[in-house]
């Protein structure tokens, strides 16, 4: 899908999907990234995926820490987006560590539906 994306939207090859990456560990554990370059509105996505065996350790935690870094000192970046399946507990529960604020729902012809979950880029 991202491959797909960057030869429609060349423009947003630096947000969309990276490796995330441990020390000592061979392999990405996961991926993180955005969805797209911010939209007119200054909003972009984050979507973060951490292999099941390297779940719980905090690799998610710290690649959300790393893509609110990225928006905040973005001048185009206004607002984060997260969308959430209601069944996945913990991801709900990080972003809320992080200030995000539920405003709606959104059905996802791949993932179903999903909580929209938002917070300002800067001044969390």
């Amino acid at each position: 899908m991202r491959s797909k994306q960057l030869v429609d939207s060349p423009s947003d090859a630096p947000w969309i999907t990276r490796l995330v990456v441990v020390p000592g560990v061979d392999g990405a554990v996961g991926i993180a990234g955005f969805h797209g370059a911010p939209d007119d509105a200054g909003m972009v996505e984050v979507g973060y995926r951490i292999a099941p065996e390297y779940r719980r350790r905090g690799y998610a935690r710290r690649a959300l820490e790393t893509l609110l870094s990225v928006a905040s000192t973005s001048a185009e970046v206004q607002i984060v987006r997260a969308t959430i399946s209601p069944e996945n507990h913990p991801s709900r529960s990080l972003v809320e560590d992080y200030g995000f604020k539920e405003v709606g729902e959104q059905w996802d012809e791949e993932d179903g539906l999903e909580t929209i979950f938002e917070v300002a880029a800067r001044g969390r």
